[in-house]
């Protein structure tokens, strides 16, 4: 991909609101899914970087007058657009209260459920039954890609994992593992034809997770915070799994939970490693 010198390039100066790239980028943060023409927003330098390093398409770069630094580490495509805004027109862009000083309309990555299938090791696999929390998804989702999960699966219910908040939790993660919305019929069809294990966290009466062979190809459910998995997703599943707590709690954290059975498999898988 050919790339350009930012020092060698001169923004493009906006001063309207109304400005059609301004007015999608605002949109876009506005509402967690993809633009018209296909874009998400990001803000701030590390997620920007994270994009970059996946090899994004990033159609345009929006920076705050006075912070054109943050351009110094960029190695850009020459298609991209760098456009510089005043700091109030910025600031009504993007989503946080205290702005990064810059921002981009990013085309997320494009995964299917045979992306997640057909890994060449044995799938390991999350699946969000209703996830709310755009922090608890980001982070399964930041989790999943540091225990080697070959993908997740959102299925209808769960936030957005194009949520500001899901983004920035996830740190960049959301752009390397695959991530996909599914309907319940279809990711359950296919984990049944490929023999994948479905196994459900719970917060009572589980087996524990040891007592389970996680070095096969397995799906790991996890459903809402508050309400727990659905009864018509539970019965696909071919087990179901409690972490065992000693202290006087009466369940875990969502992104917790995930992350210890995560954590599970992964020293399995280990174990098992030559």
């Amino acid at each position: 991909m050919p790339t350009a010198s930012i020092r060698a390039r001169s923004p493009r100066i906006v001063q309207s609101r109304q400005n059609a790239r301004v007015k999608e980028l605002r949109a876009a943060f506005a509402h967690p899914s993809r633009t018209e023409h296909g874009h998400i927003a990001i803000e701030g330098e590390h997620l920007l970087l994270e994009a970059i390093a996946a090899g994004l398409t990033i159609p345009a770069i929006f920076i705050r007058a006075g912070s054109e630094h943050l351009l110094e580490r960029l190695q850009l495509s020459d298609s991209t657009e760098i456009i510089a805004l005043p700091p109030d027109i910025f600031a009504s862009a993007v989503s946080t209260e205290s702005p990064q000083g810059i921002a981009a309309l990013v085309d997320p990555p494009s995964f299917t459920l045979d992306h997640i299938l057909a890994s060449r090791v044995a799938p390991l696999i999350v699946i969000s039954a209703g996830l709310q929390d755009p922090g608890n998804l980001g982070t399964l989702i930041r989790t999943a890609e540091a225990f080697a999960a070959t993908g997740f699966v959102t299925l209808p219910g769960t936030v957005s994992p194009w949520n500001q908040k899901a983004l920035r939790a996830s740190a960049g993660s959301i752009f390397c593992l695959p991530v996909i919305a599914a309907s319940e019929a279809e990711a359950f069809d296919a984990l049944e034809l490929r023999g994948i294990a479905t196994l459900a966290a719970v917060a009572t009466d589980g087996d524990p997770l040891t007592r389970h062979d996680l070095t096969r190809p397995t799906a790991l459910i996890l459903g809402n915070e508050g309400a727990g998995i659905p009864p018509e997703i539970l019965r696909h599943s071919t087990a179901r799994v409690t972490i065992p707590t000693p202290g006087p709690v009466e369940s875990l954290n969502a992104a917790i939970a995930g992350s210890i059975l995560l954590y599970e498999a992964s020293r399995q898988r280990k174990a098992v490693t030559p």
